[in-house]
């Protein structure tokens, strides 16, 4: 016996498989152009991650990070980034 539970969910919510599948696509190519970016970014002697007010906490056998000053930063260039966008679109 066979479920269609799945195919009715995705139809009802709106999408078709084909849509689906369109989603996916984009998405993954989202993530190829971020990891693409991420590699070039990486390449650089930019010093994100390496900020004053970053945390690093090194212990005996462990070691905490938590990038503070780098995700504030990154949080202000994207949203002044998507804000001119928005405002370019209209």
């Amino acid at each position: 016996m066979q479920s269609n539970v799945g195919v009715i969910v995705y139809e009802s919510a709106g999408f078709s498989m084909t849509e689906l599948g369109k989603i996916l696509i984009v998405f993954g190519l989202v993530l190829l152009v971020a990891g693409a970016v991420l590699m070039v970014l990486g390449r650089t002697n930019l010093p994100l991650g390496r900020l004053p007010g970053d945390i690093v906490y090194r212990g005996k056998n462990t070691t905490f990070y938590f990038p503070l000053a780098t995700s504030l930063l990154l949080s202000v260039v994207l949203s002044i980034v998507l804000y001119v966008v928005g405002r370019w679109r209209r």
